[in-house]
């Protein structure tokens, strides 16, 4: 696998990272199931949470699992397109080389790629 494929699912931006994630909510938990391939040869984190998708409640658990997975302040994540769609892009800010490492990390340790 390129080292290209390998970072599909996040790439560098000003300010910091995008992610693209495929959310699916109602779930038993909240939780990152790892690294997925689409249709497209492309690939989503998957995640899923407890909250509804309605009012945004399923934006917000998002990015609250988002944030405490990787380590960073809730207020610097937030999902940027995709709010009513299971495919989303979620912008994290902060420095992009510890975005990057943080991301990597988790990439490596998915359970979940079934690419």
């Amino acid at each position: 696998m390129s080292a290209d494929h390998a970072r599909d699912w996040f790439k560098a931006v000003s300010g910091g990272v995008d992610i693209h994630v495929r959310l699916t909510p109602k779930s038993s938990r909240d939780q990152i199931d790892g690294l997925i391939g689409l249709s497209d040869d492309s690939r989503v984190l998957a995640a899923r949470v407890r909250a509804v998708p309605e009012k945004g409640a399923a934006n917000t658990a998002l990015e609250k699992l988002l944030a405490k997975t990787l380590g960073v302040a809730r207020a610097t994540v937030t999902v940027a397109s995709g709010h009513k769609a299971r495919l989303k892009t979620v912008h994290v800010a902060g420095d992009v080389r510890e975005l990057e490492g943080a991301l990597g990390a988790l990439g490596s340790n998915s359970e979940g790629d079934r690419s």
